[in-house]
């Protein structure tokens, strides 16, 4: 694909944000300033201010001789640079590469965008028009080159599109400054009577390198594509993301499950050349009024399965607040694992944690009610009853040792043994009453003792003699003794399980 670039200058930036919160000030010059050596100077000044000859780095005592009506306002250090970031954040909605070229400009990759909109020329009215209805001045220009469009869009006096490859043509016209030079350099320039780039684009490179630099040359090569330039977007740009501007606002839920379903097909049909599937998945609404509303999903297990995928977020979609409309949704699969299809066998049933259908099954539990819904046990290598299994952190995570089944465990296991008040004949006899919780049971019947005890490497804790034992009501009891009976009683008597 064709690399297409777009320049938005904001010629005005500090002061068009002014004059958004002073209504007052978009009738009457002013300007920004701040001290310097004892003096107050220029920093920023509207346009209106500009047609009277005021100009940005003029003192204010001078300016003030030329309009004695100026008006003059503090300069904020930190503001220019927090209202770039924020534009950019916001001009996201027409790219998703974005990049700050400071001090008062946004570049965009805008590679693939244009035809969202309509084409180029519409792509760059559509950015020109929403800027302006923020109340911010701005000029654009769209090229192959960075460099290009950050001439076009500064000086460029007729269209603001460079045709694909047309960038040489285009610049001939312009003054050495659209090439991003210092100006002590274009001062040297113009003393030459080089006042346009036509008159020393053919000359030989060596001779211009040896006569201004390096750094010129370099970028006069990356304004005509001869040499590579790359922007730092202000936010990362997904491996995995879909993007759908729309254009008209959408405020209903039909609209946004159109969308909804238009990306997801276009992601899994991605995930499905590459032989990936989806584990978390956010859906970003962006709306006019800035407002960006944020729903997301995950799968137990990497899922490209489109309507599995849509049904999960279909519950969520419902709490979406379109306000005055969405004109943008982006679909960022933010988590993607290995995913290759497997041969189904109509003579074998495939089942268990490997079904697909279990797994589609549990989403849509962690969906509904959580991630802590249901919970998977895996045998562990220890003795102890209680760290004898592990909490399993996927469905994929195979076993490392076996399930005991030699001896009877219960059903619920207390993480940790609660203490009982026991009535017992010795040594070894199980115990005829236990009280827990205040409840009196009396044994009928018992098994035991097996003794349990820890791994040789761990020196804490007794022994354990377990007994299972069985009271009037037919409620069974997995209970333990620590330690030898002894007549020092060091020993003690716990509850570890329930049977039923």
């Amino acid at each position: 694909m064709k690399k297409r670039f777009v320049c938005v200058w904001f010629h005005h930036l500090e002061a068009d944000w002014f004059a958004m919160r002073k209504p007052a000030l978009k009738m009457a010059p002013f300007v920004l300033a701040a001290k310097d050596h004892g003096r107050m100077v220029i920093t920023a000044a509207n346009a209106l201010a500009e047609e009277q000859g005021i100009k940005k780095g003029m003192v204010v005592a001078n300016a003030r001789m030329i309009l004695p009506a100026l008006e003059v306002l503090d300069h904020f250090p930190e503001l220019n640079d927090k209202l770039l970031n924020k534009l950019a954040e916001w001009c996201i909605r027409f790219s998703p590469c974005v990049a700050i070229d400071a001090p008062d400009a946004l570049i965009f990759d805008a590679s693939g965008c244009a035809h969202l909109w309509g084409g180029e020329i519409d792509y760059l009215t559509t950015i020109i028009t929403r800027l302006n209805d923020r109340g911010y001045q701005v000029r654009v220009g769209m090229a192959d080159t960075i460099g290009a469009a950050w001439a076009i869009a500064r000086y460029g006096q007729s269209s603001p599109v460079i045709e694909p490859g047309m960038q040489s043509s285009a610049l001939l016209s312009l003054p050495p400054a659209s090439l991003r030079i210092e100006q002590e350099l274009v001062e040297r320039l113009y003393k030459l009577g080089l006042h346009q780039i036509k008159d020393f684009i053919s000359m030989p490179r060596s001779a211009l390198q040896r006569r201004f630099g390096q750094p010129f040359l370099q970028r006069l090569n990356q304004a005509l594509g001869m040499e590579q330039e790359f922007i730092q977007p202000v936010q990362p740009i997904e491996a995995w993301q879909e993007r759908l501007p729309c254009l008209e606002p959408i405020v209903t839920l039909t609209g946004i499950e159109i969308a909804l379903e238009q990306l997801l097909n276009s992601l899994c049909k991605r995930l499905e050349q590459e032989q990936k599937g989806i584990r978390t998945l956010h859906l970003h609404c962006h709306r006019i009024d800035d407002a960006i509303i944020t729903v997301s999903i995950g799968t137990n297990r990497p899922s490209r399965n489109l309507k599995h995928l849509f049904k999960l977020f279909e519950n969520k979609l419902q709490t979406i607040e379109p306000a005055l409309g969405i004109e943008l949704f982006v679909l960022d699969a933010v988590k993607v694992e290995d995913h290759t299809a497997v041969q189904e066998k109509l003579w074998e049933k495939q089942g268990g944690l490997h079904d697909t259908q279990l797994a589609e099954l549990l989403d849509r539990f962690t969906d509904r009610f959580g991630r802590n819904c249901f919970h998977r046990y895996l045998p562990d290598e220890h003795y102890w009853p209680e760290r004898s299994i592990k909490a399993s952190q996927s469905l994929e995570e195979s076993i490392t040792t076996a399930w005991r089944t030699d001896q009877p465990r219960p059903i619920h296991l207390f993480p940790n043994p609660q203490p009982i008040e026991v009535t017992a004949p010795i040594p070894d006899y199980p115990p005829m009453f236990f009280r827990f919780k205040g409840q009196l049971h009396k044994i009928i019947k018992a098994d035991g003792p097996e003794r349990i005890e820890q791994e040789w490497w761990i020196t804490e804790g007794q022994h354990r003699d377990y007994y299972c034992v069985e009271d009037e009501a037919g409620q069974r009891f997995w209970l333990f003794r620590a330690g030898h009976y002894d007549a020092a009683k060091t020993y003690g008597w716990y509850l570890h399980g329930l049977f039923a």
